[in-house]
């Protein structure tokens, strides 16, 4: 249920052949309000845009001497490849000693003559400090949309806490050594779920475009869609982004974590502490959509109505004000999930209410009416549902970025 979008009076912003000359800078540890962006990164003003994100976490012990290749996939093609590197959540320095980046060709091999060296302020190793980003400078390549691009990374020192992505949804690899530069997969035996230490990329695409970004949980991070196959609900919006000849929004970032809450931090942290680094930030933002609240409705104890709202009211405050456009969904459907409870469908009934009569976003899409059962308005539509009660499977996130009006996440640049 698409609502008129309100201008906010904001300035819109074949073979790879890679030529990869990075730059590099330094953010502040995370926290509520986010680290500055690290020197030399892209403003957001200027023609960089997002086409890749995931969020940073916590996810284990880092360790010295390891490589890692990981397969991204990319939602609108340009110029001007530039990759975010992040150590925010470690308590250590980590050096990344060689960082190559490539086409896929199947598995960890990569498309013969793609893979180039990527470089930072000219040198070819960079050490950022703990909870700090590196950026990389702009790039003469292009970079075709729906790509799967390849970032390999050899990290000879690290320690501490290794700040990554925990679940993909993507295989990527590991080895030990430095064969970044290796196009065969050959030495990339270690099989990864993981993302590690990259979080952003980022293209320089035709005039006028820009990004969205989805702000959410499990849900929005691909749980129960099928692995490798890019079936996310936030990969289905970009492939109908990139058809449209309506809308000029055509990057994707996908800014969701397993377990996530908009109130507390537990797996990851809380929306509202962890939006300026993972969402604002990021060059060529138009819209924020957010897609959150199960997570703190079935925690115990859960969140009520009331708290859940003001988190609503405090998150689309701070994204108006980096003027920026707040998209949001309703709640879905989970009962049959051990958590629910009539309390909380309460809760979940008040909040969506609230949410669908509200004029304090920019647009909404009712989530809630696509994937709930009209025999059951409480549970998931069977058809939808990926055999937990709570996540859809590949169908039901198809339908649920079938039901975003695309033009409503352009409201920016209006």
């Amino acid at each position: 249920m698409p609502r008129t979008a309100r201008p906010r009076g904001r300035t819109a912003p074949a073979a790879l052949s890679l030529c990869l000359a990075l730059g590099c800078g330094s953010g502040g540890t995370p926290q509520g309000n986010g680290p500055t962006p690290p020197a030399g990164a892209p403003t957001g003003t200027g023609e960089d845009v997002v086409t890749w994100a995931s969020s940073a976490g916590r996810v284990g012990a880092a360790v010295d001497g390891r490589g890692y290749r990981l397969v991204v996939r990319t939602s609108v093609g340009g110029t001007g490849l530039r990759v975010r590197l992040s150590n925010a959540f470690g308590d250590q320095p980590v050096t990344f000693g060689n960082v190559h980046a490539g086409l896929q060709r199947d598995g960890a091999a990569l498309v013969p003559g793609s893979n180039r060296r990527l470089t930072f302020g000219g040198a070819r190793s960079v050490t950022v400090p703990a909870g700090g980003i590196v950026y990389s400078d702009p790039l003469p390549v292009r970079v075709p949309a729906a790509s799967a691009l390849v970032v390999s990374l050899y990290v000879p020192r690290a320690g501490g806490v290794l700040t990554g992505h925990w679940m993909a949804m993507q295989t990527s690899y590991t080895t030990d050594g430095d064969h970044t530069a290796e196009e065969s997969g050959a030495n990339w035996a270690q099989r990864t779920g993981s993302w590690f230490y990259l979080d952003a990329v980022t293209v320089r695409p035709r005039p006028a475009a820009g990004a969205v970004a989805a702000l959410g949980d499990s849900i929005t991070d691909g749980w129960h869609s099928t692995t490798d196959l890019d079936r996310r609900w936030p990969d289905h919006l970009a492939r109908r982004l990139r058809a449209s000849a309506t809308t000029s929004v055509e990057g994707v970032a996908n800014a969701g974590i397993a377990g996530n809450k908009v109130l507390a931090d537990g797996p990851g942290q809380s929306a509202l502490n962890r939006l300026s680094r993972d969402v604002l930030a990021l060059p060529g933002l138009r819209t924020v959509f957010i897609f959150q609240g199960v997570n703190d409705i079935k925690a115990e104890p859960g969140a009520t109505a009331d708290q859940l709202i003001a988190g609503y009211r405090r998150l689309a405050d701070r994204v108006h004000a980096a003027g920026k456009c707040v998209a949001v969904a309703t709640i879905a459907p989970y009962k049959g999930w051990p958590e629910w409870d009539p309390a909380g469908e309460a809760v979940r009934r008040e909040v969506n209410t609230f949410l669908r009569t509200s004029d304090e976003f920019d647009s909404v899409t009712d989530f809630d009416r696509v994937l709930r059962s009209p025999d059951d308005p409480e549970r998931m539509l069977p058809a939808f549902d990926g055999g937990d009660h709570l996540h859809p499977d590949d169908e039901g996130m198809r339908a649920m970025a079938d039901a975003v009006d695309l033009e409503s996440l352009d409201c920016g640049s209006r």
